[in-house]
């Protein structure tokens, strides 16, 4: 539930606003936030947001950027409708009132030449708190099918349900939600 913080997230950016021409737009189609929780011990339960969206500044060279992305919250997708509809409630994301999530960046780390990590502040459910994304994979070159220079990163982070007002069920539906995100993003 939580997962969508990070919404994404996404696992790119970082500190300093950069020239345009360092600009990637996400991909709808290969940009997603997916989470996983423990139910009542018995399985793993598996979702994600299907619309995330967001800019990213990135530059390689001067090790630095930032990000800022958007998570439809009710996008969310359980493999069920009843679930889809119960995690839009009040006791959880509350949709209603909390349409969004958002991810804004405040550090890029690097390990040598490539990111290892993205810091930000995580907005959900009206509540803002810090979130490192531990990045796994990182790789920029030409896309193969559009000519245009792009990115793609997947990165992951750990999250606790209470501390964005979601403790319902809490300690048989597991507090601790692992986020895990995917993002493509293509230069403007």
């Amino acid at each position: 539930m939580k997962a969508l913080y990070i919404s994404a997230l996404l696992a790119l950016a970082s500190t300093s606003a950069l020239a345009a021409d360092n600009t990637y737009t996400t991909d709808p189609n290969h940009t997603f936030v997916r989470f996983s929780y423990s139910h009542f011990g018995y399985t793993t339960q598996l979702s994600r947001f299907d619309t995330v969206s967001g800019s990213i500044n990135f530059n390689a060279a001067e090790k630095t950027g930032d990000a800022d992305i958007t998570v439809d919250t009710r996008s969310v997708s359980t493999g069920s409708k009843i679930f889809n509809n119960h995690i839009q409630d009040a006791d959880f994301l509350d949709t209603e009132k909390f349409p969004t999530a958002t991810f804004k960046s405040t550090k890029f780390v690097f390990d040598g030449d490539k990111p290892s990590a993205v810091e930000g502040n995580l907005t959900l459910k009206g509540i803002t708190k810090p979130v490192t994304l531990k990045i796994t994979s990182f790789k920029c070159m030409p896309h193969p099918m559009t000519k245009k220079e792009a990115c793609g990163a997947d990165a992951t982070t750990t999250l606790k349900r209470t501390d964005f007002n979601m403790g319902k069920y809490a300690p048989y539906v597991g507090d601790e939600v692992t986020v895990s995100i995917a993002v493509e993003a293509s230069k403007k």
